[in-house]
């Protein structure tokens, strides 16, 4: 999956992975992390989701990254938030006093930049990638996040030959198998959502499930 693939969702606005509320999976399982107020916490592909501004609400420093300008712009203006911009190495730096989004490509993002992280959130960035790239990520992921850093990771699963992701059926399996090296790995929640999105239930797919997992970085 190429960048192109994703600056051209946010020209045209086909933003469908944008959530105009903030994710109650978040409200209901964050707190199970157990982390200071002032905790610095990493929010993979970002995009302008509205989490970032209820994990800010709760006290904590974060930390974005996004591929796309314009989301990072519309994030910024949407919220009414006055922006300093620098550039750090290969990534524009965005910073007002609580959200920081470096825009740019994840896999050259340097994890210097991000010593003082505590967790991590991430609801669209692993189920963003096809099966061949998804591991890349992971691993980029586990090298970007310092040791012992909590984690809160939601996933769908569902029958892939029935519908073209994104976003992309990531199985308890795949979880299991390709992230335990890195993470301690705790399941906190399955639901079944077939009901409650509609493009699925379009598409005819049989079944929808969405699971919620505490990760912790392995020292």
């Amino acid at each position: 999956m190429q960048p192109s693939f994703w600056h051209e969702k946010w020209d045209a606005q086909q933003i469908g992975f944008h959530l105009s509320a903030v994710n109650p999976l978040l409200v209901k399982y964050w707190p199970q992390l157990e982390l200071d107020a002032n905790a610095q916490v990493f929010v993979p592909l970002c995009g302008k989701s509205l989490d970032m501004c209820f994990l800010a609400e709760l006290g904590h420093d974060v930390l974005g990254c996004e591929l796309n300008e314009l989301a990072v712009q519309q994030f910024y203006q949407e919220n009414s938030l006055k922006v300093a911009v620098s550039t750090i190495a290969q990534h524009q730096r965005f910073h007002t006093e609580q959200v920081t989004i470096y825009q740019g490509d994840i896999f050259s993002l340097d994890a210097a930049e991000m010593t003082a992280t505590m967790a991590f959130y991430d609801r669209a960035a692993l189920i963003a990638w096809p099966e061949e790239m998804r591991l890349a990520y992971a691993n980029q992921l586990a090298n970007l996040i310092p040791a012992n850093s909590v984690g809160l990771l939601i996933t769908l699963d569902y029958p892939q030959a029935e519908l073209n992701g994104p976003p992309f059926a990531v199985s308890d399996d795949w979880v299991q198998a390709n992230l335990a090296d890195d993470f301690e790995i705790e399941r906190l929640a399955c639901e079944d959502v077939l009901s409650e999105n509609p493009r699925f239930v379009k598409k005819q797919v049989s079944w929808l499930t969405e699971s919620v997992y505490k990760l912790t970085r392995k020292s």
